[in-house]
């Protein structure tokens, strides 16, 4: 198995490529402060994602990968919160992006409670 096989993983890596591209439509003077920061975060979304697989041999780094995961996606959610005020002529397309982000928060959350309960009766890998 690969982590490319995670619901989770599928889901972040969309809506990292959607949240990309929105980022683009902010003001210029923007695009390097608060949207530089929000791709950043929807990056690591995916990242701690991928590098907390890789370290799946070692239960407690695979957790603590996926809390990291789950930060960064909570971080989102606020950058895209800041914007949809800021920028209320974009309101409705972060708005639809960060109840994705809520649902995956919600799923991330979950999976890292089965990796918890089910580590040592599951082969992860």
């Amino acid at each position: 198995m690969s982590y490319r096989n995670l619901d989770i993983y599928k889901i972040a890596f969309d809506l990292f490529l959607k949240t990309h591209k929105a980022s683009l439509l902010l003001p210029k003077y923007e695009l390097f402060e608060l949207g530089s920061q929000l791709r950043r975060s929807s990056d690591s979304v995916i990242t701690n994602i991928v590098e907390g697989y890789g370290r799946s041999t070692y239960r407690n780094d695979y957790i603590r990968f996926l809390i990291y995961s789950h930060a960064s996606n909570d971080e989102t959610i606020n950058h895209l919160e800041k914007i949809m005020i800021l920028y209320p002529n974009f309101f409705l397309e972060f708005e639809t992006l960060r109840n994705e982000y809520n649902t995956l928060g919600g799923k991330i959350n979950i999976y890292k409670k089965w990796v918890i309960e089910n580590w040592n009766k599951n082969n992860l890998q």
